[in-house]
């Protein structure tokens, strides 16, 4: 990836299958060359306020959508999600919660924090392979998000 390309989708999963899953789904939508994928909290953090590894992204160049789970190693979802929304530079960004929870009070929760979407993970690849397409389509295609 280079600084000055177009990230549309910021996938941040830890579940190698998932990720594999979701890229052959959006790439079935050419979508997939535009993701960049982080397998923990702290990476995704790093991406959105341009820290660390990605100190040379610009942060007014946003992902179109995030796709976050909410189970992510070293800094989990609920946080990262916290922090992007109680953030001026990035709370504009939408964020979809991609999950395998179906727990009532992580739902609440996600959406207290400032989450745009909450889905579940079928278990069925067709299924998922579905939600994927739709959601890529729609978050990168369709919304019309503001220019940050």
């Amino acid at each position: 990836m280079t600084n000055d390309q177009q990230i549309e989708i910021l996938l941040a999963e830890d579940n190698p299958s998932d990720v594999e899953l979701t890229m052959r789904a959006l790439k079935k939508k050419n979508l997939d060359n535009k993701v960049h994928v982080v397998t923990d909290g702290a990476q995704a953090l790093d991406f959105i306020f341009c820290a660390g590894a990605y100190k040379d992204r610009n942060i007014k160049n946003p992902p179109k959508v995030i796709f976050l789970d909410l189970k992510l190693p070293k800094v989990d979802g609920k946080e990262v999600l916290r922090r992007i929304k109680s953030d001026e530079r990035t709370k504009v960004i939408p964020v979809v919660i991609m999950t395998s929870s179906q727990e009532e009070s992580d739902v609440i929760a996600s959406y207290h924090l400032g989450a745009n979407s909450y889905i579940v993970k079928p278990v069925d690849f067709e299924k998922f392979a579905d939600t994927i397409k739709e959601l890529g389509m729609y978050w990168v295609f369709i919304n019309k998000a503001p220019i940050i």
